[in-house]
């Protein structure tokens, strides 16, 4: 960042601080639950975790060949270019909130312009619909290294399950290393500030999310909350059709909003691709991460948990460091952390059972066994306020050890879009009714 920025910036942050900002009044007496989150920073995307075809074991049923993998390149700097990223809500509201992130940077961020307004078709904004951003009464945003800002009250009503664009104009050089790089939504990349242009001119389509953390709406209700899925590749939609919303989240914020009691429910997504409970890989373990990701979300009332399955591949790939190695009663144990922390926050946990992996080419009695009895400690413990058996629901009934063949997508591990929604069905939305 230059000299005259970066006094421009520290200047705006003190003024800010000063200011009032009637923009946020509304803010005072409502409560707020988190209708869209991501997990940041997820930078730089893991390798595709499929395997070549020949090497599937003989004894596989009909292979199919795996899904080419999702993640989309995008520029490792941006200057003087306009981002826009959709999204889509889960529970609506009359006014939004957006949050950022400089989770992964070692310099501020400097966002000279944000706008949002309501998704049109590919990368338009509804006419009529673009507002100004505001944080703290001030346009413009500086991050910090390490920051999380929050934004005024954007008074614009959002549809449940509607898709909102947000758009930032960065003029300075900035790495993006805060990006959720499997977004699975479509954005795009374009020179200058057209932020609030209603269609992009010459812009390069991603896939990811640029320092979008989450978007926030009032509660409707007073028993409303939020609900979290953290988890690995599998949470957050690898292997579903990107741009339709078929992740197991997001088809349960679907049958959410089909039910009159659970319309005003949020559900956010804070699953990450290659994502461990134990080790650190790619994003923090899941025990150092569950502050961030889970305990800070707005309205946060319940999280569902699925992780593990990275933990075991890793302890059993072939030519793995001994330090990699796992054993069942560690992953249980880790769990089991993240149980008490949530309890002490006041959350409730489901806790969802790993599913099948055979076919994969380092399959091996020794991981299945560690599954099988971190699954039996999900369903028996106790621990959990409630247990999701994602396994029973994607498990060939012939072979319990594989995926269904119709949920397969020829990797062995992620489920497709119909997968997925069997996931999304096994949960009892009965749970979210209970005081």
């Amino acid at each position: 960042m230059s000299p005259a920025w970066q006094l421009k910036a520290l200047a705006a942050l003190a003024v800010a601080a000063l200011q009032p900002h009637p923009a946020s009044a509304h803010s005072i007496e409502e409560r707020w639950i988190e209708s869209w989150g991501t997990a940041l920073p997820l930078q730089p995307p893991p390798p595709p975790p499929v395997f070549p075809r020949s090497e599937a074991p003989p004894e596989a049923p009909t292979e199919k060949a795996p899904s080419p993998s999702p993640f989309v390149p995008f520029p490792a700097t941006l200057q003087d270019q306009t981002v826009r990223m959709a999204l889509r809500v889960s529970a609506g509201g009359q006014r939004f909130r957006l949050e950022f992130a400089n989770a992964n940077g070692a310099q501020p961020v400097i966002f000279e312009t944000v706008h949002a307004g309501v998704a049109g078709e590919g990368d338009a904004v509804v006419d009529s619909s673009s507002r100004e951003v505001t944080f703290s009464g001030k346009a413009g945003l500086v991050l910090l290294p390490g920051a999380r800002v929050v934004s005024d009250p954007i008074e614009l009503s959002v549809a449940p399950l509607a898709r909102v664009m947000v758009s930032v104009h960065l003029p300075d050089l900035t790495p993006a290393t805060t990006v959720d790089a499997l977004g699975l939504m479509p954005a795009w990349i374009a020179a200058g500030n057209q932020v609030a242009s209603p269609t992009l001119t010459n812009a390069t389509p991603v896939s990811s999310f640029f320092w979008l953390r989450g978007l926030s709406v009032p509660a409707a209700g007073a028993e409303d909350g939020t609900i979290v899925a953290l988890g690995d590749s599998i949470t957050e939609g690898y292997s579903t059709t990107a741009g339709a919303n078929r992740s197991w989240p997001d088809l349960l914020a679907e049958r959410l909003q089909a039910d009159p009691e659970l319309k005003g429910w949020g559900v956010v997504n804070v699953g990450i691709s290659g994502n461990r409970v134990l080790r650190a890989g790619v994003g923090d373990a899941a025990v150092a991460r569950f502050s961030e990701d889970v305990l800070t979300r707005p309205g946060a009332k319940w999280v569902l948990i699925l992780e593990g399955i990275n933990d075991i591949n890793m302890s059993i790939m072939p030519g793995m460091p001994d330090s990699e190695s796992v054993s069942a009663q560690a992953l249980i144990d880790g769990l089991g952390q993240l149980i008490d922390r949530a309890h002490l926050h006041g959350l409730k946990v489901a806790g969802g059972t790993i599913l099948p992996t055979k076919g994969l080419p380092f399959f091996s009695a020794e991981g299945e066994a560690i599954r099988q009895e971190v699954n039996t400690w999900i369903r028996t413990s106790g621990r959990f306020d409630r247990v999701i058996d994602f396994d029973a629901a994607t498990r060939d009934a012939a072979d319990p050890q594989r995926l269904r063949l119709e949920f397969d997508p020829g990797d062995h591990v992620h489920p497709n879009d119909l997968g997925n929604q069997a996931m999304a069905n096994a949960i009892d939305l009965n749970w979210f009714k209970e005081p």
